[in-house]
């Protein structure tokens, strides 16, 4: 390695239902609040504990295996994956199409 040169970290994020590794801006993170609820961050800085996912289909096998309820270190009830899909899908139908 070069003395003069700095090598900079990037955010790499692992998604919890299919274990694929990517750059964080790849996935959308669902965060665990401090007051205990678990909520999509469309922002990927809101306070809290968070668990990465590829997408809704990644959603959908961490909810059968509740792989995300581990990551998050709480209990997800039916009615919090439908909110937080509902949430990621209107968030993306807010971005602007490529």
């Amino acid at each position: 390695m070069d003395a003069g040169r700095v090598s900079k970290k990037r955010g790499v994020r692992t998604c919890v239902a299919c274990g694929a590794s990517e750059s964080k801006i790849a996935f959308a993170r669902i965060v665990r609040r401090p007051d205990g609820t678990a909520a999509y961050d469309p922002t990927g800085r809101e306070a809290g504990r968070g668990a990465y996912v590829c997408g809704p289909g990644c959603l959908a096998k961490a909810r059968k295996s509740d792989k995300l309820g581990r990551a998050l270190r709480c209990a997800l009830k039916d009615s919090d994956y439908e909110r937080i899909a509902s949430e990621m899908e209107a968030s993306a139908s807010d971005r602007p199409s490529e």
